[in-house]
C-alpha cells in the first residue's frame, strides 16, 4: 500500500482516484453510440460473430496506437490543426463508406457461404483481415483522438512526470474496457443474425442492411463537427 502510495505522489500512476474518475468516464464514454460501436454492430450483421470479434479486437488495437500517438504528441498536434483533423475524419469515413458499399455489392455472399457449411466446403476469412479492417477503423476514428487529447490530461498525476507513460497505461486500460464493451454489442448483433439466418433468403437483406449502417456512419463521420 505504501509503495502504491508513493508511487501515485511520485507521478509514475494516476493515484486512486483519478483510476475511478476515469473508469467512470471512459465507461460513458464507450456506451455513446459513435463509430466504433456502429461499426461493431454492422459487422457482427454483415460477417457474423467470429469476424466482429476479431474487428472488435483490431478496432481496440487502433484506439490504443492513438493513445500512444497522443503520448508523443501527435494528438495534440491533430487536435489543434482543423486540416489536419478534417483529413483523419475524411479518411476514416471514407474507409467505413467503402466496407458498406462492399458489404452490399457483395449480399449474397453470406448466403452462399450458409449454403456451404451445409457441404462442409466453407473457407473461413482469414483472421488478419478482420483485425486490419478493425484497426484501420479504431485508429482513424476522430471521436476516440479529441477524447484522448481533451479528457486523458485530466487523469495524469502530475508532480514528477512520466507523463507519456500514464497516458499510455490509461490508453491500455481504454482499449481493454473497449474490447468487453463491444465485444458483448457483436455477440448480442450476432445472435440476431443467426436467427435471421435460420431463412437463408433473409440473409441478402441483412447484408445490405448492415453495409446502409456503415456508409450512414461513414457519412455521418465525415459532417460531423468536433
Amino acid at each position: 500500500m505504501h509503495g502504491v502510495r508513493r508511487g501515485e505522489q511520485n507521478g509514475r500512476v494516476p493515484t486512486t482516484n483519478q483510476w475511478l474518475a476515469f473508469v467512470v468516464a471512459s465507461a460513458l464514454f464507450i456506451q455513446v453510440p459513435g463509430p466504433s460501436l456502429l461499426f461493431t454492430i454492422g459487422r457482427a450483421l454483415t460477417v457474423g460473430r467470429r469476424d466482429a470479434l476479431l474487428s472488435v479486437v483490431g478496432n481496440a488495437l487502433g484506439v490504443t496506437t492513438q493513445v500512444f500517438l497522443v503520448a508523443v504528441g501527435l494528438g495534440a498536434v491533430v487536435a489543434a490543426s482543423a486540416h489536419a483533423y478534417t483529413v483523419l475524419k475524411i479518411l476514416g469515413a471514407g474507409y467505413v463508406v467503402w466496407l458498406g458499399i462492399q458489404a452490399i455489392r457483395h449480399r449474397a455472399d453470406a448466403r452462399a457461404a450458409l449454403d456451404a457449411v451445409d457441404l462442409g466446403a466453407v473457407t473461413p476469412t482469414r483472421a488478419s483481415h478482420s483485425l486490419r479492417i478493425g484497426f484501420v477503423v479504431g485508429l482513424t476514428n476522430p471521436k476516440t483522438i479529441v477524447f484522448f487529447v481533451a479528457f486523458l490530461p485530466q487523469f495524469v498525476n502530475e508532480p514528477a512526470g512520466h507523463t507519456g507513460l500514464q497516458l499510455a497505461m490509461l490508453g491500455a486500460v481504454f482499449g481493454a474496457m473497449a474490447v468487453v464493451s463491444d465485444g458483448t454489442w457483436a455477440l448480442a448483433a450476432s445472435k440476431a443474425r443467426d436467427w435471421f439466418a435460420r431463412r437463408p433468403q433473409r440473409l441478402d437483406s441483412l447484408g445490405v442492411a448492415g453495409g446502409v449502417m456503415m456508409i450512414g456512419l461513414g457519412a455521418t463521420m465525415a459532417v460531423a463537427s468536433e
